[in-house]
């Protein structure tokens, strides 16, 4: 008998009498169960992108009673020993669900160059356009089974996650506040004049690709017709629509757009999206900072901690990865219009669910204000440990449509956080 990587011998069954037989009763039967069950991968990747840039000093890294905090104060959370920025209460109540790496660096201190590498795990290149975490993600775990697109942005800003060398069929599909219906899913015209006008379509592509097959099935078009058509006509659509959730539910999540998205969010991977972005915006506080980010925290604030919460009640965060990150952190010193600018040189991740231990803290920076942290975590790590949690290696090799090579992650996955 084998069991993972360690062989078991008929005599060492034996010689553990009645308790080797313990996994025959019914509590024996669940531990069992919960065992293999925490030893599953993870599904599906949610995305909480802070666009602009969040203060660590006024979120998940606070400093109180030091100068680089400017007045920020923190409160204590579930997990012992770690503090928050006042004004996350919420969140700070599930930190034993939630773990922070607070040594994150990168070099690219502008948000177009900020974004793309802390998506990708790569800085930009002229001569290739990398592809985001979710869709190397997406193309690792495909599922036919899916009507809508499985990988999809929520309230995206002017960079959302592009499938990159993977090819567009990757990008990430963009709807907006959850309130509304997803545009261009409805016909314009009655059902039968639709399916009038598609049969129509039909024939004049077919007159087209005589003599033309292989350029007209190269564009793909058919391909992308068929799959809207598919997805107009899907239960699954429905998984967008928040109206369906309790108005205690949603009212928990916040009534804001940011809020309704984080619910959108559990209910598509509820149905088998496999990644979810939900972005956040105005973190890009060089002028009244504490003010200012204040007031993002009383939206991210109660939607992350209900995005948690209702995971768990529904068995979903065991197979869900949660990581809140922005492009880059913000100075430790307040400038003269008492805001905070870029700072690259470390910031902080929250990450959750998955298999990620949580309550704990990787990596510290530098109460000082100085640049170097410690145990500093290229942002390709956090890359790396999110593929680890989903049970995709790595370090596999990808190719581009021009044959550049490159692998999903050159990062290492953080130890701590795996367990």
């Amino acid at each position: 008998m084998v069991t993972g990587e360690y062989p078991i011998h008929r005599r060492q069954f034996l010689a553990g009498g009645v308790s080797s037989l313990a996994w025959l009763t019914p509590l024996g039967r669940v531990l069992a169960r919960a065992a293999e069950q925490s030893r599953q991968p993870a599904q599906s990747l949610i995305v909480l992108w802070m666009a602009g840039g969040p203060s660590q000093l006024e979120t998940f890294d606070p400093h109180p009673g030091t100068e680089i905090a400017a007045g920020t104060t923190a409160i204590a959370t579930a997990a012992k020993g770690i503090q928050l920025a006042s004004g996350l209460e919420q969140i700070a109540e599930q930190m034993e669900h939630i773990s922070l790496v607070r040594s994150l660096w990168s070099k690219e201190g502008d948000h177009e160059r900020g974004t793309a590498t802390v998506k990708t795990g790569y800085r930009p290149d002229a001569t290739i356009t990398y592809p985001s975490l979710g869709a190397i993600i997406c193309h690792a775990l495909a599922d036919d089974r899916l009507d809508i697109p499985r990988h999809i942005s929520i309230l995206p800003n002017d960079w959302p996650a592009r499938g990159g060398a993977l090819g567009a069929e990757y990008d990430a599909f963009k709807v907006y506040d959850p309130a509304q219906p997803v545009p261009d899913t409805t016909p314009p015209v009655a059902r039968e004049r639709f399916q009038q006008r598609l049969e129509d379509l039909k024939i004049v592509e077919d007159a087209f690709a005589q003599r033309r097959g292989s350029r007209v099935r190269e564009t793909g078009h058919r391909d992308t017709l068929e799959k809207a058509q598919r997805m107009m006509s899907s239960e699954q659509l429905k998984a967008f629509d928040v109206s369906h959730e309790p108005e205690s539910l949603r009212r928990e999540y916040g009534h804001t757009p940011f809020g309704r998205g984080c619910l959108a969010a559990r209910r598509l991977i509820e149905v088998g999206v496999r990644c979810v972005e939900v972005t956040l915006s105005g973190w890009d506080t060089h002028a009244n900072n504490h003010e200012l980010t204040s007031q993002l925290k009383q939206t991210l604030d109660p939607a992350f901690a209900a995005l948690i919460r209702d995971l768990k009640r529904r068995d979903l965060l065991r197979r869900t990865v949660v990581v809140c990150v922005g492009e880059f952190g913000r100075t430790p010193k307040l400038n003269a219009l008492a805001g905070r600018d870029h700072w690259p040189h470390n910031f902080t991740a929250a990450i959750a669910g998955g298999g990620i231990v949580g309550g704990r803290v990787v990596g510290e920076s530098d109460p000082s204000g100085g640049k170097q942290p410690r145990d500093p975590q290229p942002i390709q790590n956090l890359h790396a440990t999110v593929l680890a949690a989903l049970g995709i290696n790595h370090e596999k090799t990808l190719r581009s449509p021009i044959g550049r090579t490159f692998p999903r992650s050159e990062g290492t996955p953080i130890k701590a956080l795996l367990g």
